[in-house]
Parts: structure tokens; C-alpha cells; sequence
């Protein structure tokens, strides 16, 4: 079985977050029309939701091995 070190999950982690966090900043700026809530809605929705997604991702890695084989050979999952 491949070997993912945990690093890896927090950068996927960060990266996805910078995204996810600039969109939702937006959104609010948008509705809003207030830079300061949007950055306040953009700083409390980072924290939260990259520690969510590193907790899911773990929470896969080390239970879930649904889509997973070893050394190249089929899966029993589909």
C-alpha cells in the first residue's frame, strides 16, 4: 500500500481552503458591501473548515479504504 505522509494532507488542506476562503470573502463583500465583514467572515470560515477537511481527510486515510489497492492489483471496492 502506498504511504501518504501527513504533510501532504495539510497542504492539500491549505491550498483548498485559500480558494474556498477567497470565494466565501467575496460572497460577503458582495452582499454585504462591507470589506471588513467579508474579512471577518473569510478569517473565522478558514479556521474552522481547514481543520474540518484535515480531520475528514485523516479520518479517510486511516479508515475508508474505499477506492484504495495494493501495489497495483484490483480492489474488491468500486
Amino acid at each position: 500500500m502506498t504511504k501518504v505522509k501527513v504533510k501532504r494532507h495539510l497542504a492539500k488542506t491549505i491550498s483548498y481552503r485559500v480558494i474556498g476562503t477567497l470565494t466565501t470573502m467575496l460572497m460577503a463583500y458582495i452582499l454585504t458591501k462591507e470589506i471588513p465583514i467579508a474579512i471577518a467572515f473569510g478569517v473565522v470560515e478558514i479556521c474552522v473548515k481547514m481543520l474540518l477537511y484535515f480531520l475528514h481527510e485523516r479520518f479517510w486515510y486511516k479508515f475508508i479504504k474505499y477506492g484504495v489497492t495494493e501495489n497495483g492489483s484490483k480492489s474488491n471496492s468500486k
